[in-house]
């Protein structure tokens, strides 16, 4: 008995509190507004993260290919060049041979995470097809 008084109490400081105006609801505008504002976080986020790694593809890229390229001119271009190569012209080649690898194997990588990139964004705007970027317009 005493818990209902003391709930009956406390609904009456916060109805004197908050006057007589009671409950309200934004308005629609407003909502929509918050909307947009999450699902531009969201995009925005993808955006970032999907130029991140092309960026990173592009200068990757550039630079395997420089890699092949000095590993091209010390490899030579005789036909038996690998029976009277040096321990030290092995060794470098050996090195080029792991870079190339290693360069390669992130290229797929970043590849396939922006395709999967891609992907989430078509995703996200075919869910949220009133979504237009600030600025874009689509």
């Amino acid at each position: 008995m005493f818990q209902l008084f003391l709930r009956t109490r406390a609904h009456n400081i916060i109805k004197q509190r908050l006057g007589e105006r009671g409950f309200r609801a934004r308005s629609a505008e407003r909502d929509a507004e918050t909307d947009r504002a999450r699902i531009g976080a969201v995009m925005s986020a993808i955006d970032t993260a999907l130029h991140a790694a092309e960026s990173e593809q592009l200068g990757l890229a550039r630079r395997v290919e420089e890699v092949l390229a000095r590993a091209a001119v010390t490899l030579g271009n005789g036909t038996d060049e690998y029976l009277e190569r040096e321990a030290l012209d092995s060794y470098h080649q050996d090195l080029f041979d792991a870079e190339i690898v290693n360069g390669q194997r992130r290229l797929k990588e970043l590849a396939a995470e922006i395709a999967h990139f891609k992907f989430v964004k078509a995703t996200a705007l075919t869910r949220f097809p009133d979504y237009q970027a600030i600025g874009t317009g689509s």
